[in-house]
């Protein structure tokens, strides 16, 4: 049974409304706004099972803790861990953001660009010495994870940090290299679901990242864009095949009517959005899926791409586990634990995949991103396809393939905001809540 930790950053805090740097400064108070949003996570939680909560003790985090637990249904106690302490940036504490780009601006830029190669001087008993802020951190994060994670072997534990060791929280958690550490985004009290098949090193499934709905906020933006691009990856809604979980690869199967109802949903969840272009696989429920969607934006075409096209299962397709098994014994197996070794069939291998996948996106990229203005676009696609991709941007390999869910109708949020050519920003993953209601992905396992 796997281990399901939420992970939620506190609230707004004064230093965050002053455009402050917090680290590990204990000196930011939650302002109302950030107690009103605490409030709102802990009713998007308050009927969860929360078997053991674990706070930082700085007082912004604890007391969004306190606010949460109070919230839930099933109360547990809270457990203050160092471990999950901010990012120690004491050189820059207290000071603005704007102080510190005007007053360290080669180091502002390391920091941001190569922040696991940032370093600062501090002092010490044995004189000035050399500290790694995120490399320090990212090794907080995995010890906090190998303390934490055995006592908790298939329960729900709920994670109340900041901005910074939610990130390393995240990325070492996944296996992904600290050099990532700004693809990510953290807003304030945002929800991430990870679920753990064991401990550290063990497979990690990313459910979501950065939810913000509960707050209001359908789709979390980090700062106002005049220029830029931003992507809605979004996987086609369920077909029966999906529900019944049958290997679809490039069988041209149609939506059911709960897929037409997801299709719906996400329209309506993103029909407030000035969408300027959109692209689809050519199979029928990815377009499908795109038309609905387009229903509330009646003048955008849709760009149809056959690099997105599922993985061809070859020999797979329409067949159920059962009977992959008995005909192919211990391959989908093989599939399911080391997925970057598997050759289908008559079809596809992963790195096939990988390889038309990340062309076609970063190709998309470079022909609605080459502009002046700023712009959103919607990409649906399939589950392989959209694991691959998200895979490529979160700096990760074929073989991570399902450390990443993509539920039937889900919404993930990419920016490129700095130019086409720089690291683009994950700003969500996996978002379901227009489906369900609720925080966790309800939507059916079904096959790819």
């Amino acid at each position: 049974m796997a281990t399901r930790v939420i992970i939620v950053r506190h609230g707004q805090s004064n230093f965050n409304a002053l455009q402050k740097i917090q680290g590990r400064s204990d000196l930011s108070v939650l302002t109302e706004k950030g107690r009103s949003d605490a409030e709102k996570v802990g009713k998007a939680l308050k009927d969860l099972k929360i078997d053991a909560i674990y706070s930082s003790p700085l007082q912004r985090a604890k007391t969004t803790a306190e606010i949460l637990q109070g919230c839930l249904t099933h109360s547990t106690e809270i457990n203050v861990s160092d471990r999950l302490l901010e990012v120690d940036l004491r050189l820059w504490e207290n000071l603005r953001k704007d102080e510190v780009k005007e007053n360290f601006p080669d180091d502002y830029r390391l920091w941001h660009h190569n922040p696991h190669e940032f370093k600062m001087m501090v002092s010490s008993a044995d004189g000035e010495k050399e500290h790694y802020p995120l490399v320090a951190l990212y090794e907080q994060a995995k010890d906090f994870w190998s303390e934490v994670l055995a006592k908790h072997d298939g329960q729900t534990i709920l994670i109340v940090g900041h901005n910074g060791i939610n990130r390393c929280l995240i990325l070492s958690a996944i296996g992904i290299h600290p050099n990532k550490y700004h693809a990510i985004h953290q807003s304030n009290c945002c929800i991430n679901i990870l679920n753990f098949s064991g401990g550290l090193g063990d497979p990690v499934q990313i459910e979501s990242l950065n939810q913000t709905a509960h707050l209001g906020i359908p789709l979390p933006s980090s700062r106002p864009a005049q220029t830029g691009l931003r992507l809605l990856l979004i996987r086609h809604g369920e077909t029966q095949w999906n529900r019944e979980g049958r290997f679809q690869g490039i069988r041209d199967i149609p939506l059911n009517e709960n897929g037409k109802i997801q299709a719906q949903k996400a329209a309506d969840f993103l029909k407030d959005v000035n969408i300027n272009f959109a692209v689809s696989s050519p199979l029928a429920r990815p377009k499908e899926t795109a038309e609905i969607i387009l229903q509330h934006h009646p003048d955008i075409p849709l760009d149809l791409q056959p690099d997105l096209t599922e993985i061809c299962h070859g020999l797979w397709e329409g067949k159920l586990e059962t009977e992959i098994e008995a005909t192919f014994p211990g391959l989908l197996h093989q599939w399911k634990i080391q997925p970057e070794t598997v050759q289908m069939p008559e079809g596809e291998n992963l790195q096939q995949i990988w390889d038309r996948a990340i062309a076609c996106w970063n190709n998309i990229v470079k022909i609605y991103g080459d502009s002046e203005q700023y712009k959103i676009g919607i990409v649906v696609a399939h589950d392989a396809i959209n694991k691959v991709i998200l895979c490529y941007l979160l700096g990760l390999k074929p073989e991570h393939f399902w450390n990443v869910k993509q539920g039937n109708g889900a919404v993930s949020v990419i920016d490129y905001l700095d130019g086409i050519d720089t690291q683009p920003l994950v700003q969500a993953v996996n978002l379901t809540s227009h489906l369900s209601g609720g925080v966790l992905d309800k939507t059916a396992a079904g096959a790819l």
